[in-house]
């Protein structure tokens, strides 16, 4: 008996596992950098995410019903339950085309005093009144009758594949993903606000990676979440390698029936949200955003003029920093320290894109318009190739 049951556990957790697409690790492609256990944003301790997805529907883009490919992402620093718990925290722009809320503050204050949300580019102003609402119901500022806030909501275009005209994200989606929202491993590719998108030629969507950075005697944990929505095929690069070109006539985006736009080869969007628990403050981890870019490019992003690549960054670190009334003090690495973050930063961001597109599916959208996922055979064949894998 107890066999049996041993054998159905076993088989139960090999299902599990071979049902999950492999990572870029999991591949072998060689990545430079010591990942956390999850090798994902909840590898720093408190930070929790959580999803909604909204799929349904195919064929003809009927405004209003479908087909939808959209969702929301939620990203809680310090979790839900500590509730208002600012934290340290800066951003950076690398091509402005784009919207993420609430950063007007964030560069003022300091602080980041909100989760991060990010969704399409028309969803915006839905999900950040229903963040409001949701402060509201759940007593966010522990009884003070009085308050204000921003919220923290990005975006990147999916219209490509979803209705993005007919407002398919509701509160109750942007209630889902904070429900949702735990400090468990991350599910990647076409879910939650990257459900529609695509990327360097490819299905995108989520992605994730983390790295563990020892600075003197001290072990810090450094993330990235992307939401990858960006890039032209011809400049697809995985681990210095040109996939892109080398697939160029291979599963090319269909487009059957494309909404009115301009878009042009390497538009689109990435929105970047780093996690660390080293002691950094604003201006710091505004340093730690300005690196963004190196992990962008590696991959054959160039920031292009229609573009949104918006990037957001702090610290879990001097919890008790932020006080109305009384003077706090705080622990900081000094600058001439911070270059291992700079090249964890570069190194997370990297690796999250191609995760992201590894984990992605192909997805057909409004009018049979359709993205391919990056195919991992031909992927593993071309680094082989170039003898960057055995």
């Amino acid at each position: 008996m107890k066999r049996t049951i041993s054998t159905i556990l076993f088989l139960s957790i090999g299902l599990l596992v071979f049902s999950q697409k492999p990572r870029a690790r999991d591949l072998k492609i060689p990545f430079e950098g010591k990942t956390g256990k999850l090798n994902a944003i909840t590898d720093v301790k408190g930070v929790q995410v959580g999803y909604s997805t909204i799929i349904s529907g195919k064929g003809g883009n009927v405004l209003g019903k479908g087909p939808i490919r959209t969702g929301v992402t939620a990203i809680f620093p310090r979790g839900k339950a500590k509730k208002f718990s600012p934290v340290y925290a800066n951003w950076y722009s690398l091509n402005g085309n784009g919207e993420m809320t609430g950063t007007t503050w964030v560069t003022e204050s300091g602080f980041l005093e909100t989760p991060i949300m990010i969704t399409n580019t028309n969803s915006v102003g839905v999900v950040r009144d229903a963040v409001l609402k949701w402060y509201v119901d759940q007593d966010w500022y522990s009884g003070k009758d009085w308050w204000y806030t921003y919220p923290v909501v990005a975006e990147t275009y999916d219209g490509f594949l979803n209705d993005i005209y007919g407002f398919h994200v509701k509160e109750k989606h942007v209630l889902e993903a904070i429900e949702n929202a735990s400090g468990a491993a991350i599910k990647e590719g076409n879910i939650g606000g990257g459900t529609g998108m695509m990327c360097l030629g490819f299905k995108g969507g989520t992605g994730t990676s983390s790295r563990i950075v020892k600075i003197k005697d001290t072990t810090y944990t450094l993330a990235a979440l992307v939401q990858a929505n960006f890039g032209a095929k011809k400049n697809l690069t995985v681990a210095g390698v040109p996939v892109g070109q080398e697939l160029r006539d291979t599963l090319n985006y269909v487009f059957k029936g494309s909404p009115k736009s301009r878009r042009q080869p390497g538009d689109g969007s990435i929105i970047v949200v780093l996690a660390t628990d080293a002691p950094l403050l604003p201006h710091q981890l505004k340093r730690i955003a300005q690196r963004v870019p190196l992990g962008i490019r590696a991959v054959g992003g160039y920031g292009s003029n229609g573009s949104g690549d918006i990037f957001i960054a702090f610290s879990t670190a001097n919890e008790k920093a932020f006080n109305r009334e009384a003077m706090t003090s705080l622990q900081t690495l000094p600058n001439d320290q911070l270059t291992p973050l700079f090249e964890a930063t570069s190194q997370a961001v990297e690796e999250a894109i191609i995760n992201a597109m590894l984990a992605a599916d192909d997805m057909d959208g409004i009018n049979g318009n359709k993205a391919y996922a990056l195919p991992h055979e031909l992927l593993v064949k071309t680094l082989k190739k170039y003898k960057r894998m055995n």
